[in-house]
């Protein structure tokens, strides 16, 4: 199971760019794989952790993604499925950590011009509207 952070500063969101594959060089939602025996929420707070140093407050769904890679042949090669939370940031500031080569808050008007994997838009979009029925 693959888990993400879509972590908000205001209205910057926190973003990473890939040391490795898959999306190597690419920016994208810090997050990664959950450790067996972990639950979901610890996870997403340790690879958030990991990846970019930062703290969250309380986590909320935003949105829960089947990524399916097709071979030559048509044919599915890989799928996997990830959990995507969203919380506001609370502590720490970006630190390039595990599997990253970069961490940074990015603007709603940067974001659109890194070109993001789609389903890390709708991750973004539909964290920041459920960010919003959170109390502050």
């Amino acid at each position: 199971m693959g888990i993400g952070v879509v972590a908000f500063r205001g209205n910057d969101v926190l973003l990473v760019r890939r040391a490795k594959p898959p999306r190597q060089g690419e920016w994208s939602i810090p997050g990664g794989a959950q450790a067996l025996g972990e639950t979901a929420e610890a996870a997403a707070r340790r690879e958030l952790r990991e990846e970019a140093g930062i703290e969250v407050g309380p986590l909320t769904l935003a949105v829960v993604v089947d990524a399916l890679n097709h071979g030559e042949d048509g044919r599915p090669r890989f799928h996997y499925t990830i959990i995507d939370f969203a919380g506001r940031w609370l502590s720490g500031e970006p630190v390039a950590g595990d599997d990253v080569s970069e961490a940074r808050f990015f603007s709603p008007d940067e974001v659109a011009t890194l070109g993001l994997w789609p389903e890390a838009l709708r991750a973004i979009d539909e964290g920041r509207r459920r960010i919003a029925e959170l109390p502050n």
